[in-house]
């Protein structure tokens, strides 16, 4: 999805590779300004009927191609059609394959955090929607992020002309409907699969129902998945991500996963990935990563200041050297961290500290922020352990505060 635009101002760049690439801007702004050239060609039938038949076939070579294939392998094809179904999405223009496929294996070995390409959580609607992709950090396609398809010289080719497929398609429609054709069927439909695209990123992440802990914020929506045709279903993606469908359940319009079965039929794809039914009824325990981004979400849904503050007003009544008891805790972490946790502890357990959550203010506080999942005993554990280590490093943080002001 590399177009080229400048998005508006938002949450402050990290550094020089986030920075905008001002240049990216034109054609983007052009093909969405020559949208409106359509108050002098006209608007006709036919222009309307190209526009919805390009938007469905692009959109397919997109969530068929780009994402479900090139991106997941979720399904097996020949070169021949896997080149076919590459051709068919860069006619959208959202750069090379190559590009798309890297780019979103970053985004799911990431998501959510502060690496993630196109977060909405971490950097707001717009640059999740489209500004990321005009910054100096994307301009190039990653081949290291993409090895097994980057092999091929056909998907190379494809690479060094990114946008080719699209003026190709754009000198047919004109040459088949004209001026009308053009602006309506190829620069509407173009556009309108654009932003199709990009609220996957940015609307599917913050709107919609949660029925799988995933690590992440991502989301069911029926309606985007209905002009996705499919890719709406997108909290069961990030639950199974090798599924060739992404409606786990027969109510969950899903075209793209149709239109694949059809092709299977004929042989023109084979292996289609479909999720366990234990990972559809979320009987599955969740991986250590899921876990880890779980535990740390929950941990930080309680004040650490406050534990410490109170923490390091029970060390001072009870033992009055506080720096030294602290340093001495410093030093066990630094050798035997589990020894030291255990200690810290146990010493929080014996000033009873109001603030410091209980395994049950735990268990509850999971209930209202997560949906349920068999891993939650492990997700409270691990939000335990570090919560003992956050409210250790906020006692060296005072403590040194402390002692850099005498």
């Amino acid at each position: 999805m590399k177009l080229f635009f400048r998005a508006p101002k938002m949450a402050p760049l990290r550094n020089a590779g986030d920075r905008y690439v001002l240049g990216d801007a034109i054609p983007f702004v052009i093909a969405h300004l020559v949208c409106f050239a359509a108050i002098w060609t006209g608007v006709h039938l036919v222009d309307v009927f190209i526009a919805a038949g390009l938007y469905f076939l692009r959109m397919f070579g997109i969530t068929a191609g780009f994402h479900r294939y090139f991106s997941h392998r979720s399904y097996k094809t020949s070169r021949v059609f896997g080149f076919m179904l590459a051709f068919l999405g860069q006619t959208s223009a959202q750069s090379s394959v190559l590009w798309w496929a890297g780019t979103h294996r970053h985004h799911h070995r990431h998501s959510d955090d502060e690496d993630d390409v196109h977060s909405p959580v971490r950097r707001g609607f717009w640059f999740s929607h489209v500004g990321w992709i005009f910054t100096a950090r994307y301009q190039k396609t990653n081949l290291d992020a993409i090895p097994d398809f980057a092999k091929y010289p056909e998907l190379l080719w494809l690479d060094r002309h990114p946008f080719l497929p699209a003026v190709l398609l754009a000198v047919l429609v004109f040459l088949l409907a004209g001026w009308s054709g053009l602006v309506v069927g190829f620069f509407w439909s173009t556009v309108a699969t654009w932003h199709g695209v990009f609220s996957i990123n940015s609307l599917a992440h913050v709107w919609g129902r949660k029925r799988y802990l995933t690590g992440d914020q991502s989301r069911n929506n029926w309606w985007l998945a209905l002009i996705t045709l499919g890719e709406g279903w997108h909290n069961n993606h990030h639950h199974y991500q090798s599924a060739a469908c992404q409606g786990f359940r027969w109510y969950e319009i899903d075209v793209t996963y149709y239109i694949l079965k059809a092709f299977a039929a004929l042989g023109l794809v084979w292996g289609l990935r479909t999720p366990p039914q234990s990972v559809v009824r979320n009987e599955q325990k969740l991986g250590r990563v899921v876990v880890e981004k779980a535990a740390s979400e929950l941990a930080a849904s309680f004040q650490i200041d406050r534990i410490a503050e109170e923490l390091y007003a029970s060390i001072d009544e009870l033992q009055g050297n506080i720096a030294g008891q602290i340093e001495r805790w410093r030093l066990r972490f630094d050798e035997t961290m589990e020894s030291a946790r255990c200690e810290l502890e146990e010493m929080i357990e014996r000033v009873h500290l109001r603030a410091m959550p209980s395994a049950a203010d735990l268990k509850a506080r999971a209930s209202e922020m997560f949906v349920r999942t068999p891993s939650v005993n492990e997700i409270i554990e691990r939000a335990e352990q570090i919560l003992i280590d956050n409210v250790f490093h906020e006692l060296i943080s005072r403590s040194s505060a402390a002692q850099t002001a005498r």
